[in-house]
């Protein structure tokens, strides 16, 4: 999900930074920010519909007193209701350091629990999405909105580093928005790594909320099947055809065999959501198999997966 106009985001991705862990009964503390007109808003109506108590905009200077006196005022085992909490350029009194200083003093309340969330975009879109709604971006009253929007990253850029979790909007749809931000900051969800596998069209481009991706159009294509043409990866027999191909089980091996190191370790690091992504040209028939046997894979191994298929309904070949 880039500080360059013209770069490929990096998606959505956290960190494990080897904090020390809270108390169970800790108070919860999200705090929601990046881009203008990247889905903040949108970001804090999913987390209210999850559970959280949301406020958006609160001026700095009260950042602490609307946190910190409740998480040392609970009495031992109380669950106080989690908080989402919207900051950005708007936020009166904001400022890099500042808002820095603010998340350090909050991190060091021993029974809170501070995360950041930073919403990234791909500058064309976030044109776009001005240009639709008419709204101003907040630093171009008076001049371009594409100034704002470069001037804001590079205002900003400190903050998408220190993210616990950095979700690029792009392309993205409320239903995975929310489907993402469940993955991370679900409320309800098990400990551990949680794994989502979806399969996808290389001619609708990349997921941008992708963490790992599988190209698999070097397999037999059954498109070029009369027979199979309108059929789907979820068909037996394009599986059986697609599993047929000489190449897949050797890469089915090497693809298991790579993650298999890897899992552990993601969840040791503090990763507690992992997307795989698994293309083919036109996301109906080989990226399905090969999704489909993957998660059936991940399953057996005791992983908490889901599995959806983006572009299996909107997509012919």
């Amino acid at each position: 999900m880039s500080d360059q106009a013209n770069s490929l985001p990096e998606t959505t991705e956290s960190r494990g930074d080897g904090r020390a862990p809270v108390p169970d009964d800790a108070l919860r503390v999200l705090l929601v920010t990046g881009m203008s007109g990247a889905g903040k808003t949108s970001a804090l109506k999913a987390l209210e519909d999850m559970g959280y108590e949301a406020v958006d905009n609160v001026p700095l200077s009260l950042l602490n007193s609307l946190v910190a006196p409740v998480g040392r005022g609970r009495g031992a085992g109380d669950v106080q209701r989690p908080i989402a909490i919207g900051v950005d350029i708007r936020t009166r009194g904001f400022g890099i350091k500042p808002f820095v200083e603010r998340l350090d003093h909050l991190g060091a309340e021993t029974r809170v629990e501070v995360r950041m969330l930073f919403m990234d975009c791909d500058d064309d879109e976030l044109r776009r999405r001005y240009a639709e709604t008419r709204h101003r971006h907040p630093l171009a009253s008076d001049r371009p909105v594409s100034d704002g929007i470069v001037h804001e990253r590079g205002l900003v850029s400190a903050l998408r580093d220190r993210a616990d979790v950095v979700l690029d909007t792009t392309g993205m749809g409320p239903g995975d928005l929310k489907r993402i931000l469940q993955g991370h900051f679900g409320l309800a969800s098990e400990p551990g790594l949680a794994v989502f596998v979806t399969s996808f069209s290389y001619r609708r481009g990349l997921p941008r909320e992708a963490d790992l991706v599988f190209d698999v159009r070097f397999l037999a294509n059954p498109h070029y099947d009369p027979k199979m043409r309108p059929l789907t990866g979820l068909d037996r027999p394009v599986a059986e055809y697609v599993a047929g191909d000489a190449g897949f089980a050797p890469f089915f091996d090497a693809l298991t065999g790579l993650l298999l190191p890897l899992l552990p370790r993601y969840a040791g690091e503090g990763k507690s959501y992992l997307t795989i992504a698994v293309g083919c040209t036109g996301g109906r028939h080989r990226s399905v198999v090969v999704a489909e046997k993957l998660a059936a894979w991940l399953t057996g191994q005791d992983q908490r997966v889901r599995v959806h298929h983006r572009d299996l309904t909107r997509t012919t070949g």
